[in-house]
């Protein structure tokens, strides 16, 4: 018996013996792969830590490229230089920069293998999802790479960090420029020419779109005889590039006409023509994406896919429009009621007139219309109702706040289009293309300015004159929209030639073009001339003054004074009591503009202006508006700040005393 349990024990400990070494590799096994582990865990936050480092310096280049723009605007503006202006000034030093990132920096590669190689029937995923020794690891697509260049895009982690989505554009830096644009609108000259902007606007960039994209078309088809052309470029991406191209964006030569002060209507064509056809000029560049002929060739003419697409044009452009206006009318509303008291709280009312412009862009976006026309719309909604209702600090802070939104945004681009020029990995530089384009938009631009303003000077009084129409052919700069719209998609071939085409445009036109603006517009002797009072405004104004305003703001004059009698509960509950109050020292800053021959008379202390042109009793030459425009630009001068008409202390006498008094 105890040699039985002798020989078992000895069984079992020959088997520990046996299974010692199998449980010394187990362990050895398990040690080394939580080592690697480990090590595994440890490499990939170091890599983390590094391309947080790396984001971290990629805006840091951005901010200080800011910072020395604007150091450099300083400098420019003590010392009166006027031949460069900040955007200009932004593409040179992204230039600068791009040219570092590209050709300074040593490349940095984590492996030299040769990607794998796969086959797929339909087009590359967006997101791939790859098993990896039983971990699953997902990859996002970022686009193609050019295979000659395959290697250099990963060596160099630089210039894929700094290539933003183009989303950004779209979603953050192009709310605030838009907004801006409506918001700091001048009212009194933009609707005095308002049905000359929208003809412009309008059909002016339809006619330089389809100018520009048949030419383009014929240059495509010269390149393909040539052979040039090295893939697909259909009729439909000509005229997408008509689209894209024909955004105009004179924030130059704007800037200057400020500085000079030059005429206020040519001023009002420029600035409207600009805001609103870049508005016109996304929709435009949708409805044609939206074409789509029905058969075999999708890119041909088909007479009822066109009409779809002008549908489509006008659904977007009008719903957009609708939805801007409503959420201005909204925020209106919400600063108009007294129970809602946010006037006594400067930061959330500020807060609330923030998130509920920029929210439009978005929302419109959301909805599949246009962001662009929707902010821009709820910005002119703002500045004529919701501004009116603001506390005095809170005026203040919007206007500064999209002020300062709008310069950083704007200078951000133009530095970044003078980066992509080197940071980009897909240019396609085409000469031929690239000089087609160049003439194509001068012929475009042209048939958009003199024809148009030969018919609409058959009707208008101040007709727009030679000099003017040279300024507005000279002043067709093209900037951040026509970037904005390019970049949105560079995944073909077409569409990579159209971007690199557009970046060369848009350099050519803001250095040459702004820069030679004041020499122009000294050649043109441009200087100021008398005003056009449009009959659209007059008829919008006495609707907007009489009824919105009393309804949307606290001025204006009291509902009861303007509606019919048998409306009087009604008016007295629309009108708000402040109105009454401010009846008599509130005096509309558009007023002045309402001028009617057959039943006013205006009367400036001792001098009276009759409305047959009269002066002081004796008959003049002029008509009563030119004795008007004499009279006031004598004895007054403007200040026109966030479409407010102000006077400066050396005329203040005027308001207080001769004060224009409207007699019937």
């Amino acid at each position: 018996m105890d040699a039985l349990r002798q020989s078992k024990r000895s069984g079992v400990c020959a088997a520990l013996d046996m299974m010692m070494p199998v449980w010394i590799l187990l362990s050895t096994v398990s040690g080394l792969k939580a080592e690697d582990d480990g090590m595994e865990e440890l490499a990939t936050e170091k890599e983390a830590e590094e391309s947080h480092r790396q984001d971290s310096v990629n805006l840091l280049t951005f901010i200080l490229l800011l910072t020395l723009t604007i150091l450099t605007i300083w400098l420019f503006k003590h010392r009166r230089v006027r031949f460069l202006h900040e955007t200009g000034l932004a593409m040179i030093y992204g230039l600068l920069v791009g040219v570092i990132l590209r050709y300074g920096i040593p490349a940095t590669s984590y492996h030299n293998k040769t990607p794998p190689s796969c086959s797929l029937k339909e087009g590359p995923a967006s997101t791939l999802l790859l098993n990896v020794s039983g971990k699953f690891f997902e990859y996002t697509l970022k686009g193609e790479i050019n295979s000659r260049e395959i290697h250099n895009v990963e060596q160099n982690d630089m210039l894929r960090k700094v290539t933003f989505d183009p989303e950004v554009f779209f979603n953050i830096l192009l709310p605030p420029i838009i907004f801006h644009a409506g918001y700091s609108l001048k009212k009194r000259h933009f609707f005095r020419n308002l049905g000359s902007i929208i003809t412009y606007a309008f059909l002016g960039t339809a006619i330089s779109c389809f100018v520009i994209g048949n030419l383009m078309y014929g240059v495509v088809k010269l390149m393909q005889v040539v052979g040039q052309l090295t893939d697909k470029f259909y009729y439909t991406d000509c005229l997408f590039f008509g689209a894209v191209i024909s955004a105009t964006d004179p924030v130059t030569v704007l800037a200057i006409f400020n500085e000079l002060h030059a005429d206020g209507d040519l001023y009002a064509l420029l600035f409207g023509e600009s805001v609103m056809n870049d508005a016109v000029a996304i929709v435009l560049s949708s409805s044609i994406v939206a074409y789509q002929p029905s058969g075999t060739n999708t890119h041909m003419f088909d007479a009822s896919a066109f009409f779809k697409s002008v549908g489509v044009f006008l659904g977007i452009f009008s719903g957009s429009f609708v939805m801007g206006a409503a959420t201005g009318v909204v925020t209106a509303l919400i600063s108009f009621f007294d129970f809602t008291k946010l006037h006594c709280f400067p930061l959330l009312e500020t807060a609330l007139f923030f998130l509920m412009s920029w929210s439009t862009f978005l929302l419109a976006e959301a909805c599949g219309f246009t962001g662009v026309v929707a902010v821009l719309f709820c910005g002119i909604t703002q500045a004529h109702y919701t501004y009116n209702n603001l506390s005095e600090e809170s005026t203040k802070r919007t206007k500064q706040l999209f002020e300062v939104l709008h310069f950083l945004a704007e200078n951000f681009i133009f530095s970044y289009m003078g980066l992509a020029l080197f940071t980009f990995q897909n240019h396609i530089f085409s000469p031929i293309f690239i000089i087609g384009a160049f003439i194509a938009i001068f012929i475009g631009r042209a048939f958009n300015i003199y024809p148009l303003s030969f018919l609409l000077n058959l009707g208008r009084r101040h007709k727009i004159k030679g000099n003017f129409q040279h300024m507005m052919m000279f002043a067709g700069l093209r900037g951040a929209m026509a970037f904005a719209l390019a970049i949105r998609d560079t995944a073909t071939y077409a569409r990579q030639m159209m971007f690199t085409t557009t970046l060369l445009i848009v350099f050519f036109t803001v250095w040459v073009f702004g820069g030679g603006t004041t020499a122009m517009l000294s050649w043109l002797h441009i200087s100021k001339t008398k005003q056009e009072s449009a009959w659209l405004f007059r008829l919008w104004y006495t609707f907007d003054h009489n009824y919105l305003k009393p309804i949307l703001t606290h001025s204006g004059p009291p509902l009861t004074s303007t509606l019919p009698s048998y409306c009087g509960p009604l008016a007295s509950c629309l009108t708000s009591p402040q109105a009454y109050e401010n009846h008599e020292q509130l005096r509309d800053h558009d007023s002045d503009l309402i001028r009617n021959d057959s039943d006013l008379t205006y009367t400036f202390g001792d001098t009276a202006i009759t409305a047959n042109g009269a002066v002081n009793g004796k008959r003049s030459g002029s008509t009563s508006e030119e004795a008007l425009e004499r009279e006031l630009d004598s004895r007054e001068q403007e200040l026109l700040s966030r479409g407010t008409h102000r006077l400066v202390p050396s005329s203040l006498h005027i308001l207080r005393a001769e004060r224009p008094v409207l007699q019937r």
